[in-house]
């Protein structure tokens, strides 16, 4: 025990006085901000020119846009299974369909060249990310690519936004905007059925492989009666695993220059609109071409009212503009 004369010393009173000061002067516990909520959706810059779509942590899509690859594109599209909904490849024929990249951008005669397979002398480049957005109801990543040839010239400069958006029962729509300007003369993306967005199905998904079902919103049933034909959007549907099916539905907007498009679809497992089935269409340097489709991914063979809704839905959710690549520094 410290004496009562310790205590009042010289040297304990100095010592009673420091603890009093450093007391005094000790900031206040400082409160804590409120957390901000977590979004929903997000986008996730991973290594390798990659990005990961996310619902609530889980990945539901990935990006891949490195400089070694012939395009951009997307794999896997995962349905609610938690299996992806695509495949890269065919599957009897990987060699000469290297192009079908699970969904994928891209058009077999710009200008006449071809971008459209991977022997083909155009490179679809990604140049930059311009930006990525995380919220509750969507995210999205916007980028800038280049449509140049074998010998460098850039044809097309193309803005590209990705957009996914949360439905219930781990359902969700994916939407692809973009928006082509010409490098300074006309391009024009000649006559073909190659063009300009593809969407290769998993395996099991297919009709011949597995046993799925092609439709159109005209009612038509399988490759005989969907292939070049008309349609709002075309449905692929087919077992993911032995109890589920599971299905893509690709979104034609009102907006596109030949809507209601023609669909190129075949039995065995892949799915495209066709944006000059019909003719060429010209892009001038002062007359950008905007263009916007769809896919809803879903679970079950959805009944044809229940597609019909929700392209209604996804027709009136397109953003307004894109930025402009060329104002940014």
């Amino acid at each position: 025990m410290v004496s009562f004369n310790t205590l009042f010393s010289r040297k304990g009173l100095a010592h009673i006085f420091l603890v009093l000061s450093i007391a005094a002067n000790a900031p206040a516990q400082s409160v804590l901000p409120e957390p901000k909520p977590v979004p929903l959706m997000q986008v996730i810059p991973l290594p390798h020119q990659q990005a990961s779509f996310q619902r609530d942590g889980v990945e539901i899509a990935r990006y891949h846009f490195g400089p070694a690859l012939h395009r951009p594109f997307l794999f896997p599209v995962i349905g609610p299974s938690g299996r992806s909904l695509t495949r890269m490849g065919h599957p009897h024929d990987p060699q000469a369909h290297s192009h079908h990249n699970s969904v994928w951008i891209s058009h077999h005669n710009v200008n006449g060249t071809n971008f459209w397979s991977d022997g083909g002398k155009g490179k679809i480049r990604h140049k930059r990310i311009i930006k990525f957005e995380d919220g509750t109801e969507c995210s999205s990543m916007v980028t800038e690519n280049q449509w140049v040839t074998n010998k460098g010239k850039v044809l097309l400069s193309e803005t590209r936004r990705l957009t996914t958006l949360p439905l219930d029962d781990s359902e969700w729509l994916l939407i692809i905007d973009m928006e082509f300007k010409a490098n300074g003369a006309p391009v024009t993306l000649r006559k073909t059925p190659f063009g300009i967005i593809g969407i290769r199905m998993a395996k099991t998904i297919g009709v011949n492989d597995g046993g799925g079902t092609i439709r159109n919103s005209e009612g038509a049933v399988n490759e005989k009666t969907v292939f070049w034909k008309r349609a709002r959007w075309v449905d692929y549907s087919g077992p993911i695993t032995n109890e589920k099916v599971e299905g893509i539905t690709l979104f034609d907007h009102p907006d596109n220059p030949n809507f209601p498009t023609y669909f190129h679809v075949r039995n065995d497992g892949w799915m495209g609109a066709s944006l000059t089935f019909d003719g060429p269409r010209k892009i001038s340097p002062n007359k950008p071409l905007r263009l916007c489709y769809g896919l809803y991914i879903h679970s079950n063979m959805k009944a044809k009212e229940v597609i019909e809704a929700k392209w209604k839905q996804f027709t009136k959710i397109r953003s307004t503009k894109l930025e402009n690549p060329s104002k940014k520094k």
